[in-house]
């Protein structure tokens, strides 16, 4: 039976099929430049981190069984301090919150997988799925962060 938690388990720190996992990307930025506005418009390399955070608390939620929300950080938080201690609280946080997520995921049973969490379809919410869908939407959300988070690392 396919096991959805080691596909969130590989998007987080373990070997992504699409290249680096998101705690290797995030351990490869410079702490003095996760905080810059390489692109006009564009979220820094800290605000995508923090967002990569808060949805993930928020797909912990779901899954315990709360209603979906926005996150309780909000959609993309902003950097509370732009250090390099600022820099390694926000890897660490994310750390944290993909630590809970896979141990809620873990502790779930089988039957519980399919269950349709109670919202009704939203796209930008990613309401209205399977608890199985909740969790591969997240680590493809990690992936494309990541993604982002490499190319931004390049400036």
């Amino acid at each position: 039976m396919f096991n959805i938690t080691n596909e969130i388990k590989k998007a987080f720190n373990g070997d992504a099929w699409h290249g680096n996992h998101v705690m290797q990307t995030l351990n490869n930025v410079n702490p003095e430049r996760a905080f810059k506005h390489f692109i006009v418009g564009a979220h820094s390399i800290a605000e995508i981190a923090l967002h990569l955070t808060a949805w993930t608390e928020e797909v912990t939620s779901r899954l315990t069984g709360k209603p979906a929300a926005e996150p309780e950080r909000g959609d993309w938080p902003l950097p509370e301090s732009k250090t390099p201690q600022g820099w390694e609280k926000i890897i660490f946080n994310f750390k944290v919150a993909n630590e809970e997520l896979i141990r809620i995921a873990e502790n779930m049973k089988a039957s519980h997988w399919e269950d349709e969490v109670k919202d009704e379809r939203n796209p930008a919410l990613g309401t209205g799925v399977t608890n199985t869908e909740l969790l591969s939407g997240l680590a493809q959300h990690h992936a494309y962060h990541s993604g982002q988070i490499a190319l931004l690392s390049k400036f």
